[in-house]
């Protein structure tokens, strides 16, 4: 297994692809790369059909995905709202990786496979459009009829217009829906969904509910016991806690122990005259909740440890690259400076190849199971088996 990313800041997609080449050349000799990615601004959008051509006919890929991103990840930095080209691309010995067109008819999602055993034993990596393609719907279908997948991507954000973005899948080029690839055979994929938040106070069981609004906690007003937290926090945690407070529930319920990385944080919109707290979600009577904060720090700390964590489970693994699906909320709209969570990646693991975008919205899998979040790193890591 060998990988390599190459990035290029040029505007005119003639000189980035030279670029590009250039630092790719002679990686791939002995036999062509199984898989590329093609991240890429606006400005090299026009020329994504030539683009894919060329990297297949270079042997940098017999499969291409590729989208348009507000911001560009590639050889260790991350390229905010600038010209940019970004190209990732690996051998994957006996993997197979089988493309997928996807689009939604208001019904069901063409071109997804149909529910298997080697699906549910599948990683599929995925880009789509955030206008046309209702991911949040792919995600549940995906849950209850393939436990097991693991699914992660990002939504394309070059534009906030529909029919702007565009997206690659090996010769074609296109505009809406989504594109992907599902990998199976011998290969150790693993994930790393950092969602920059950390929990504080302590755990809670809903016990009352109405559609998004969490009623009761504990037999409590839901309120009552958010003031009771804050009251009980330190002043830096309550400066935080005022910046925005978020609740987080855990996946699964059957751990002994629940610990950062077990919750699915989602956003508190506010409260009601009853006591209620309205989030954007939908939780469950007899669900665990804890209520978490947000800010640069946290979101550094909880990315490093995540990565430590998967260093520590499994010591002499032999990681050869990343995809790295960045929320456009992140940069240096989050932290002090730029470069913060490839930099972070590379810090831990290495000096791996790692490539990505800014993402309107990040896929990945929590506690087993696939969700689209926000403000969050989702991380693909390729480990030889």
């Amino acid at each position: 297994m060998s990988c390599i990313s190459a990035l290029s800041t040029v505007r005119d997609t003639e000189v980035a692809l030279h670029e590009v080449f250039e630092q790719a050349s002679g990686k791939f000799e002995d036999e062509p790369a199984d898989l590329a990615f093609v991240f890429a601004s606006l400005h090299h959008a026009p020329e994504f059909a030539r683009i894919a051509s060329e990297i297949r006919a270079r042997g940098l890929g017999r499969h291409v995905l590729g989208c348009t991103g507000e911001s560009i990840i590639g050889a260790g930095s991350e390229i905010e709202e600038k010209p940019a080209l970004s190209l990732w691309s690996i051998r994957l010995p006996g993997v197979t990786a089988e493309p997928l067109r996807l689009l939604y008819d208001g019904d069901d999602f063409a071109g997804w496979p149909a529910p298997s055993d080697d699906l549910a034993n599948a990683s599929v990596l995925l880009l789509g459009d955030p206008f046309t393609f209702p991911v949040d719907r792919l995600l549940k279908k995906a849950n209850e009829s393939s436990r097991g997948l693991r699914l992660v991507g990002g939504m394309a954000s070059a534009s906030q217009t529909a029919g702007r973005n565009r997206f690659i899948l090996d010769d074609q080029v296109f505009d809406d829906g989504a594109v992907a690839v599902k990998l199976s055979g011998p290969l150790t994929v693993r994930t790393v969904v950092s969602q920059g938040c950390r929990p504080i106070g302590r755990h809670f069981v809903v016990t009352k509910i109405d559609r998004n609004l969490i009623r009761e906690l504990g037999r409590r007003p839901a309120l009552e016991v958010l003031r009771e937290v804050f009251d009980s926090l330190e002043p830096d945690e309550r400066a935080l806690f005022q910046q925005g407070v978020h609740i987080g529930r855990v996946i699964n319920e059957y751990q002994d122990t629940f610990q950062r990385g077990d919750f699915l944080v989602r956003n508190v919109l506010g409260a009601d005259e009853a006591g209620g707290i309205a989030i954007t979600d939908l939780v469950r009577v007899g669900q665990t909740i804890q209520f978490h904060v947000r800010d640069a720090d946290t979101a550094d700390e909880d990315l490093r440890d995540l990565l430590e964590r998967e260093i520590a489970a499994r010591p002499d693994a032999k990681i050869h690259g990343a995809l790295l699906f960045s929320c456009n909320g992140r940069g240096t709209r989050l932290f002090e400076t730029p470069h913060h969570d490839v930099e972070a990646v590379r810090d831990v693991l290495g000096p791996i190849p790692v490539a990505g975008f800014f993402a309107m919205g990040e896929i990945g899998p929590i506690g087993g199971q696939n969700f689209i979040h926000g403000y969050t790193a989702s991380i693909v890591l390729f480990e030889e088996p």
